[in-house]
């Protein structure tokens, strides 16, 4: 693939289980940072756009790396989010990263399946899926290769993991970057 983005733009992904609160952190993101920062669920693309299941050589893998392509080229840093099963996701994401010219950021949210279970009762989808569905789902650190991501735990708070995903990509409002108005 071509190189993507430029020096200046951050691309971060979330991973993790079923309702560990990677959309909760991308929209806390959105919400500090503003303008010039697009956000790529994964259920959004894979079931609202595409009305695909989640599996190996899926469509929304590919519309996923040309949408986060497309945001990176055109100025805006990124954020990419979802469950994005390492054996499923983890080459495009990899690919991404390695085409990226700015700096890339890898989170994963381990939380134990108990709290994604008690979590779920506050998520609009509570009816929609149970335990039954999370449990075929649930994959214990499923990391990416070459130990690309850092860990956030059940400890950490939305607020903390926000605060920690900006300062760590240098988003954060204390080492301003470019900006969309």
């Amino acid at each position: 693939m071509a190189p993507t983005g430029s020096p200046h733009t951050r691309l971060i992904t979330i991973r993790g289980n079923s309702a560990s609160g990677k959309s909760t952190i991308a929209a806390g993101l959105r919400a500090a940072y503003g303008r010039g920062l697009a956000v790529i669920g994964q259920d959004a693309v894979r079931r609202d756009v595409l009305k695909e299941r989640d599996r190996p050589g899926g469509v929304n893998i590919g519309l996923i790396d040309t949408m986060a392509r497309y945001a990176l080229d055109h100025g805006y840093h990124l954020v990419v989010e979802g469950i994005l099963y390492a054996d499923h996701y983890g080459h495009m994401l990899t690919t991404l990263v390695g085409d990226h010219r700015g700096t890339s950021h890898f989170f994963y949210l381990d939380v134990p399946f108990a709290v994604t279970l008690e979590r779920h009762t506050t998520k609009p989808q509570v009816d929609s899926y149970g335990e039954v569905e999370m449990r075929q789902w649930w994959r214990p650190l499923d990391l990416l290769p070459d130990q690309l991501e850092e860990i956030i735990d059940q400890h950490s708070t939305i607020e903390q993991s926000v605060l920690r995903i900006l300062r760590t990509s240098g988003l954060d409002f204390r080492n301003p970057q470019p900006r969309h108005s």
